[in-house]
């Protein structure tokens, strides 16, 4: 016999986090919501960690290739800040 594993947005994850919080209770507010409290503990914990990332999802394509060129461009732009030292350096006339 499987079992089928529900999916949730995002949005439904920060509400469901934002009532538990107002409500004080996140096992009532679990029960209410339909989700399992270690589900909803997680997502708490989740969106206290990386607010602005909490609930990355599995992704598609896109979004790998997103990721890949943020790391690149994060990669050149410490490789550009080091050379910019690294002139400073040898152009630097002893006094």
């Amino acid at each position: 016999m499987s079992t089928v594993r529900k999916s949730y947005t995002a949005e439904f994850k920060r509400e469901a986090v934002r009532l538990a919080k107002e409500r004080g209770n996140i096992a009532a507010a679990a029960r209410d919501l339909g989700v399992s409290d270690t589900s909803l503990e997680n997502w708490k914990r989740q969106l206290e960690q990386k607010p602005e990332n909490a609930f990355p999802g599995n992704g598609n394509p896109h979004d790998k290739e997103t990721a890949q060129l943020q790391r690149e461009l994060k990669r050149l732009k410490e490789e550009n800040e080091i050379l910019k030292k690294a002139v400073g350096i040898f152009t630097a006339r002893p006094q």
